[in-house]
């Protein structure tokens, strides 16, 4: 898949997320907007996978697992929070997922803020 490709399924996964927050509104825990955005993305045909284990490794050698809340058509991360503010650390953490996946493009999206679009952050390795 072309970067213009995981461009375009990131804009496809902003809108449905767009349309789960219409909605429901903020307010609700990450729970409740990890399955609504889930039946959104079945409902736009979009292939994604939740709860997804990554292995982790240092240097070379296999330490454990993370789990991802989504991956989208095996190219996208989504990371989902319902918090006040999204924190430095929930950035560390998926910029870590996009190293141990060698994925390249991930959206940290937090559903708790009164318009979407201020919770939505796209995070590039």
């Amino acid at each position: 898949m072309s970067q213009v490709d995981v461009e375009r399924l990131a804009n496809k996964v902003i809108g449905a997320a767009i349309e789960v927050h219409r909605h429901l509104g903020p307010g609700f825990g990450e729970n409740i907007y990890h399955e609504a955005l889930c039946t959104e993305l079945r409902l736009c045909g979009i292939p994604f996978a939740k709860e997804v284990a990554v292995n982790i490794d240092y240097k070379g050698h296999p330490i454990g697992t993370g789990r991802l809340d989504m991956l989208v058509d095996s190219q996208l991360i989504v990371e989902l929070k319902a918090v006040d503010t999204l924190a430095p650390i929930h950035t560390a953490q998926v910029i870590s997922y996009l190293k141990a996946t060698r994925l390249s493009l991930a959206l940290l999206i937090n559903f708790n803020v009164y318009l979407l679009k201020q919770g939505i952050k796209r995070i590039v390795l």
